[in-house]
């Protein structure tokens, strides 16, 4: 009979993240927010950046409450020099970095044939040349120093579907992301390097809260939605949060590459 190893034994120690350090980008989002908050509830310590200072002050003060060790930084990882800067505060406050999550991204709608070609530039800038950028300089730092590190990226199901609402950036740049973990995972998968992305639906967050409203522009938008979701009912931030864990901690030092849907059903249909 296979000896039953100490993983099989203790399931959760799979799950284990005390002590590891993380950057997350966009951490006054609501997905940053919240894979902040687990990490900190689960004894990582955080290297918070965000563009906002008072919504990253509030971040920070959430984490604070949970005993999580933490630093801050004012930045967007809208250049190389913003990028290195993010990751040398966080090696400047803990001396290494073991994952790296980037939330940080933007949308603005608009038909092609309407919507200004600096717009479009904008949300590709922002979804996809800032991860481009955080992941070379995170990447970089980890392959020179030999970690095993853990990348995570927000896709959207928008990567693999179109959407008839003018998403022609935002569905563009969530598909150029999926490219990228998959090239990065494979690159760096001789490092012990993962990279993967989750790709939700519609979440309540700020950017979504109007759809939550009473008013009519809400309310069709919202029916349209959850016509759309088998399990009827639009996603909430807790329902990303352990599948985020899951890509951050050892359970998954097998997995790579991979685009986790978590849609409620979505792209099942």
């Amino acid at each position: 009979m296979t000896k039953i190893g100490p993983q099989l034994r203790d399931p959760l120690s799979m799950f284990d993240v005390r002590g590891k350090v993380a950057i997350i980008t966009g951490a006054s989002g609501a997905f940053g927010r919240g894979v902040a908050l687990t990490l900190a509830a689960m004894g990582g310590r955080l290297c918070l950046a965000s563009g906002s200072q008072d919504e990253l002050d509030e971040v920070a003060a959430e984490v604070a409450d949970l005993g999580a060790d933490h630093v801050t930084v004012r930045r967007r990882p809208d250049s190389l020099e913003d990028a290195q800067a993010i990751l040398d505060a966080a090696l400047a406050a803990f001396g290494r970095v073991d994952q790296l999550v980037i939330a940080s991204g933007f949308n603005k709608a608009g038909f092609i044939q309407d919507q200004p070609l600096d717009q479009w530039e904008q949300v590709m800038d922002a979804n996809v040349r800032g991860n481009w950028l955080m992941a070379k300089a995170v990447g970089s730092w980890w392959i020179a120093n030999q970690v095993r590190g853990k990348m995570l990226m927000m896709s959207s199901v928008r990567g693999r579907h179109g959407n008839i609402s003018g998403y022609t950036g935002y569905c563009t740049s969530k598909g150029a992301t999926d490219a990228l973990t998959r090239v990065l995972a494979t690159e760096w998968a001789q490092y012990g390097i993962t990279v993967n992305s989750i790709a939700p639906t519609v979440f309540r967050s700020k950017l979504t809260a109007w759809m939550w409203s009473d008013d009519e522009v809400g309310q069709a938008t919202r029916k349209r939605s959850l016509s759309r979701i088998p399990l009827g009912r639009l996603g909430e931030v807790e329902d990303l949060t352990g599948m985020a864990l899951y890509l951050l901690s050892p359970a998954s030092d097998f997995c790579t590459g991979q685009i986790m849907y978590v849609d409620g059903g979505y792209t099942a249909g």
